[in-house]
């Protein structure tokens, strides 16, 4: 059975196996639900990485020890800094959530460690009201602002299985709002009266834009859904314009429920492939967006926390 895990050391008291310090070799591991990616870090550049499908869902509690082995007999044997569900209670060893408002500083003090002085897991962040968690998404966040990507107050938005808003103040995430967009299309498309019409690659498109439109409306997003089967079946719809169509209904929802009177632009972190659809359809939305890739994010957030330790 796995220890407590033990408070965070200050800088300079590790006594690391490896006999390296983490600001020269350390391990850095994005792992969440349903994947994991994982990259070695020398003086500060990617030398090495590799992603799989072995989300955290996919592993037993008692084989986390195994996973985590597997990573260094391809990355090296060096420290490990992780972060995502890998700290949930689906995960290997549990990392408290840190309170918002809550920065880089704050997370990096309050490590959780799973091997000591080896391998640590960074803390997510929570939100009382409404009450509210993420995980994985701080270290992007705090990463953007860290590399002078976005400004220390801003809007973000970070689109994925559950997307989140999020504002920051002074370079702190003082509040953030989920919603469960995409794992509502991921449910329509695979267990819905839709899922047959929901077979395309996701584009922007007309039928995208359109879609947007009518969620930013502000109708029951349940009722507008049905009507998506109802025009092809009544030939009002091209069957191969659900799939976008379906998408910007979702998305709109969300931008018209989530930020209605915002000023100014929306930084839209994450995959380029998702962060493309909500930046057009906040443009949709009269909103100036940009886009900031969520990998040199979340890189640049974990080694400004590895130097740290």
């Amino acid at each position: 059975m796995l220890d407590s895990p033990a408070p965070r050391k200050r800088k300079g008291e590790q006594a690391l196996a490896s006999g390296m310090g983490w600001a020269q070799t350390f391990i850095a591991v994005d792992w969440g639900t349903t994947n994991r990616r994982a990259w070695r870090i020398e003086d500060g550049q990617v030398a090495q990485e590799f992603e799989d499908g072995r989300g955290v869902l996919s592993i037993d509690k008692a084989d986390f020890p195994a996973a985590v082995a597997e990573i260094r007999q391809r990355l090296g044997d060096h420290p490990m800094l992780m972060a995502g569900m890998i700290g949930s209670n689906r995960g290997w060893v549990e990392a408290p959530y840190a309170p918002c408002p809550a920065g880089l500083d704050d997370i990096a003090s309050v490590l959780a460690w799973a091997e000591q002085d080896r391998t640590a897991i960074i803390p997510g962040l929570s939100s009382a009201e409404p009450p509210d968690v993420m995980r994985g998404e701080e270290v992007q966040i705090f990463g953007a602002v860290d590399a002078g990507l976005i400004p220390a107050d801003a809007l973000v938005c970070h689109p994925g299985t559950h997307n989140k808003w999020v504002t920051l103040g002074r370079g702190k995430v003082t509040r953030f709002r989920t919603v469960m967009t995409g794992e509502m299309f991921s449910l329509l498309q695979k267990h819905s009266i839709l899922s047959d019409l929901l077979k395309d690659e996701m584009a922007v498109d007309d039928a995208f834009r359109d879609g947007v439109r009518r969620g930013l409306e502000g109708d029951a997003v349940t009722a507008e859904l049905f009507s998506v089967r109802a025009g092809v079946l009544l030939g009002k719809q091209r069957r191969e314009d659900a799939t976008d169509y379906t998408s910007g209904l979702l998305i709109g929802a969300d931008i018209g429920s989530s930020i209605a009177d915002h000023i100014g632009e929306v930084f839209v972190m994450g995959r380029p492939e998702l962060t493309k659809l909500y930046a057009a359809a906040l443009g949709v939305a009269g909103q100036k967006a940009r886009e900031i890739d969520g990998e040199t994010a979340f890189l640049a957030g974990i080694k400004a926390i590895a130097g740290q330790i």
